[in-house]
């Protein structure tokens, strides 16, 4: 709804302010008028731009300054209204104090100049003076309520300063586009621009055309558009496209003739707010997201991923530069992505992110923090170029893990192990391990870059899983539900420390005993001396005793990638443990050999599929 304030100069009586609102509702020139008429509602379907507009009065005579300042603070936009034929009405506007009026509130002005059937001459050019003073003051008008000249153009520009205001906009006193509203073009021109050159060709300028006004353009149309650019800018046009300066070009140029809907169309429609802001309902859609399921990425949301990482892998070496992550994320307000990214997923051998990592990442951060997974992808403008209604739309949300029991099925893709162990007893190595890092690797990693996470690709049986391994910090006292919620538990002890298994028996035995999580014990280190642990059971007889797997020796101390074997075996009893009423050795057996099998194939696969890319 707009709001819209006709307020008279102080002092200055008998402008006709009244007369105006009677005309545009009688459409005739009232013989009586009253010291303030009623306010008034105008229906939304007899408005040019479709929006409901309540009119409200101000009279001297019966109302007070409290009562005015009130009004105003609830306005939307102010009309002051002055009279052509009185030097005196005019010069009051000249020292009127319009900050007291709008500009505090950043409320748009209108100037209206009555009584033009009074006079041969314009006002303008004693008003031009004062617009150009105050950017708060949208345009002005001259009209007559006697012959309706110019009225229902008057309330036209009132609703249009409300829903396109220039002020955020533009700069008069620069006659330039404002910061604000070129760093939100720019990003719009990034994302409309499908395959990274710069330029939006004629495709692209279709896609944008079509996204924001539901036409596309004719191919003369589209001509003429170049062709205006090149006229006015020399690099406007470049290899028959518009480039960022050109797309800039033609929105000051819609601006500066009037046309601020065109810009603010756009603007609106890829999330902006009045105040050039991202929308939060935009950034956040809806999302309801029940106790027990988790939060995956749908294959649409994964297809558009890729794109956007095809589109900025200008060398096509299936990873991403620090110059080329930079690039893609310069649509977003912040880099998201720090420094413990890169230990996080997989890189290459400059330790650049590769297309399995990226990918990985998102999978990550749409399990973790799905809220945060919906401003990214708002940023990219994923509903835009998806077309789609929201970024909620690319999410899925499993069904409750209850319901995976029952029907001994899962559809999930994402399987979360929580690993605990004491203090150096090799957790961080087995998560690094994961993403094809030896010993020798892990050294060089800077303890302010340590990640806590690690997540990657396996295959289970020739499908493509996400194992996501999380270190707990290995307090046992501070333990929370975040940190025992998983799929699977690794329980990590150090072969060469006598001490160390007991730690894992203590967190089984307080919190896993009774436990549906299936357990797993790690002996890492196991490339060292193995000695006996200090516990009332050895490992192997404490896993018996509980009906668990036997240890499974590891290291990361291996002149190549340690093995992955490992986290496929993971995977599988994630995946199978809570679905199959198997006993412990029987599933382990058909773990481990068809694992195995299947991680040969998989990863077989994925290298096939790699050398396409």
């Amino acid at each position: 709804d707009a709001k819209l304030h006709l307020a008279h100069c102080p002092s200055s009586a008998k402008v006709g302010k009244t007369s105006l609102i009677m005309s545009l509702v009688s459409e005739e020139f009232p013989n009586v008028v009253p010291y303030r008429a009623e306010e008034i509602t105008i229906p939304a379907d007899v408005t040019p731009e479709r929006v409901p507009t309540h009119i409200v009065d101000y009279s001297e005579a019966e109302q007070t300054d409290e009562q005015l300042f009130q009004e105003i603070s609830k306005a939307n936009v102010i009309c002051i209204v002055y009279s052509v034929n009185n030097k005196t009405s005019i010069e009051k506007v000249r020292s009127l104090d319009l900050l007291w009026c709008g500009g505090a509130s950043r409320v748009p002005l209108i100037l209206v100049g009555n009584k033009s059937d009074l006079v041969e001459h314009s006002s303008m050019e004693t008003i031009l003076p004062i617009m150009n003073q105050y950017s708060e003051i949208e345009t002005c008008v001259e009209c007559s309520a006697k012959n309706l000249k110019n009225i229902s153009e008057l309330f036209y520009y009132a609703q249009k300063a409300v829903l396109h205001p220039t002020g955020p906009l533009y700069c008069p006193e620069k006659k330039d586009v404002r910061p604000l509203c070129v760093k939100a073009l720019t990003r719009i021109f990034k994302v409309s621009d499908l395959d990274n050159d710069g330029i939006l060709n004629d495709n692209e300028l279709n896609f944008f055309q079509r996204t924001c006004f539901n036409t596309p353009l004719e191919p003369q149309a589209l001509e003429d558009v170049k062709n205006v650019v090149r006229k006015n800018l020399n690099d406007g046009v470049c290899d028959n496209g518009l480039t960022l300066k050109g797309f800039l070009f033609l929105h000051t140029l819609f601006i500066q003739r009037g046309r601020h809907e065109t810009t603010w169309t756009v603007l609106r429609r890829f999330g902006y707010d009045d105040d050039l802001e991202l929308n939060q309902d935009y950034l956040f859609p809806p999302l309801k997201v029940p106790p027990d399921c988790t939060t995956e990425l749908n294959h649409n949301a994964y297809l558009f991923l890729q794109s956007i990482f095809d589109k900025h892998d200008k060398d096509r070496d299936c990873a991403l530069s620090p110059e080329e992550l930079r690039d893609l994320f310069d649509v977003f307000p912040y880099m998201p992505w720090g420094p413990d990214v890169n230990n996080t997923v997989c890189t290459n051998d400059q330790g650049w992110i590769t297309y399995q990592g990226y990918l990985s990442q998102w999978t990550l951060t749409t399990y973790l923090d799905v809220q945060r997974c919906l401003e990214y992808l708002g940023y990219l403008g994923y509903s835009i170029i998806a077309e789609q209604e929201s970024q909620a739309s690319g999410i899925t949300v499993t069904r409750d893990k209850k319901i995976d029991l029952q029907k001994k099925q899962t559809q999930r893709s994402v399987f979360r192990c929580n690993v605990f162990g004491d203090i150096g007893c090799g957790k961080s190595g087995f998560l690094q391990a994961f993403l094809g890092r030896n010993l020798m690797f892990q050294k060089t990693i800077r303890e302010e870059h340590r990640s806590y996470y690690a997540i990657s690709t396996t295959y289970v049986y020739g499908q493509e899983k996400y194992l996501l391994l999380h270190e707990v910090f290995p307090d046992f006292d501070y333990l929370s539900d975040a940190d025992l919620a998983c799929d699977i538990v690794c329980l990590v002890y150090d072969v060469s420390n006598p001490y160390s298994f007991d730690y894992c028996a203590k967190v089984f035995k307080q919190y896993f005993t009774d436990s549906k999580t299936p357990c797993m014990i790690i002996a890492a280190k196991s490339d060292l001396p193995e000695i006996k642990q200090m516990y009332g059971c050895s490992p192997l007889e404490f896993c018996r005793r509980h009906r668990m797997p036997p240890p499974q020796s590891f290291t990361c101390n291996t002149a190549a990638a340690p093995s992955r074997d490992i986290y496929t075996k993971l995977t599988t009893m994630a995946i199978h443990t809570k679905l199959h009423n198997l006993t412990t050795s029987t599933f382990w057996l058909r773990a481990s050999v068809g694992a195995t099998v299947f991680a040969v194939l998989g990863f077989t696969m994925y290298r096939v599929l790699l050398k396409q890319r």
